[in-house]
């Protein structure tokens, strides 16, 4: 086996076992932060301290693999992963509960935005989509795996058993990376960047501003949809096992159209295919106020997978593409860190929406935002396609 096919298998099955362990939650964190008293707004404010400490350290972190390497990174954060699903168990109060989430947001910057750059260093140019959209599918698995399994956990042996599961795999993650990943020094990548840029220079590069202004939109209007399901499903008599089924399918959707939509993206036009899938995703959002039961349920937000699995292979796309200008680390820290932002602020607006107005409106305005962000990100590619024509 060649050592890049090594490096794609041992990152595929590394990302994939600690997606699951974190996916294995995601259904149930919600209802464990409302059993310690979390109202709405602190529900947002629990996740958000996820995505905050991803957001301030992703950038750091991916200048820093650009320079010193990527492997010693990974294998602290997936470390760093196995410790805090332990730590959730003793956590007896939101406060608690927001501390571990932010330390834990700080080990997730150090594993997938970095994976995600390792396996961009091995991205042949013309072939970035399919490249990118594989490697999405350990992903996606991973956190459509993880909800059916954590609901089964929840229901056979109580919800501790979940958190033991996530750091179990987590721990294997860890050792899978120490013995078999070889490290990645600068002078190896497929396209080296001698000076990786500043941040103010990654906002002049006309494709990167494109990709974060969406991304950040995007993230704003759909980054509660993980948080509120969960307390909305019981609403419409959906149970938590019900709730892992929703999430999943929308998940397994989204990693099986992975390769198929990649390979379309290499010889597409990828701002078609971003505007085309966040539309389709952002209408979706939208309905799920008046889905009423499972099945309607289901439907929608598989159509949300479907949109999300349109749009991925492009925007990782042109991610990877800015990259080799500016640094994989640097551009997938960017992507990730805007990304991060959104996910930050949209729980928080969900949560007040949740307390003062009702539920159904969290979706009602993420829908609403999203598709803003889908027409102006359409609106600046245009306007930078035509400033690039001669």
């Amino acid at each position: 086996m060649d050592t890049a096919k090594r490096i794609y298998n041992v990152l595929f099955i590394s990302v994939f076992a600690t997606m699951l362990g974190l996916g294995v939650v995601s259904p149930l964190l919600p209802i464990y932060a409302e059993n310690l008293g979390a109202t709405g707004i602190w529900l947002g404010i629990i996740f958000s301290a996820f995505a905050l400490s991803r957001s301030i350290f992703m950038p750091i972190i991916g200048r820093i693999s650009d320079r010193q390497g990527r492997k010693w990174i990974i294998l602290i954060g997936m470390f760093a992963y196995a410790a805090l699903s332990l730590a959730y168990l003793i956590a007896g109060s939101v406060y608690s509960l927001t501390a571990v989430r932010f330390a834990h947001g700080i080990a997730s910057a150090m594993v997938v935005p970095i994976a995600m750059a390792y396996i961009a260093d091995l991205s042949e140019k013309g072939k970035e989509g399919s490249h990118m959209g594989n490697f999405s599918i350990s992903m996606f698995l991973g956190m459509g795996v993880g909800p059916l399994l954590g609901g089964f956990l929840n229901d056979a042996f109580g919800m501790p058993s979940v958190f033991y599961v996530m750091a179990g795999l987590s721990a294997f993650a860890t050792i899978l990376v120490a013995i078999s990943l070889p490290e990645a020094k600068p002078s190896s990548f497929r396209n080296p960047v001698d000076d990786p840029a500043p941040m103010r220079e990654v906002f002049r590069l006309p494709v990167m501003r494109g990709v974060m202004v969406f991304s950040f939109i995007s993230a704003l209007g759909r980054g509660g949809m993980m948080v509120f399901i969960p307390v909305f499903a019981p609403l419409i008599a959906i149970s938590p096992a019900e709730v892992g089924v929703v999430l999943s399918v929308n998940t397994f959707l989204m990693a099986l159209l992975q390769v198929p939509i990649g390979r379309l993206t290499d010889t597409g036009n990828k701002v078609a295919l971003i505007v085309t899938g966040s539309a389709i995703a952002a209408i979706a959002l939208a309905a799920i106020p008046l889905s009423g039961s499972f099945w309607p349920l289901l439907t929608i937000t598989s159509l949300i997978g479907v949109g999300g699995a349109i749009q991925q292979p492009s925007i990782m796309a042109l991610t990877v593409d800015a990259g080799r200008t500016i640094g994989m680390g640097t551009s997938m820290g960017a992507y990730n860190t805007v990304f991060g932002v959104g996910m930050i602020i949209a729980p928080l607006i969900g949560g007040a929406f949740m307390d003062f107005i009702g539920i159904e409106a969290v979706f009602y305005v993420g829908g609403a935002i999203s598709l803003l962000g889908t027409v102006v990100f359409a609106a600046m590619m245009q306007g930078s396609a035509r400033a690039a024509a001669p």
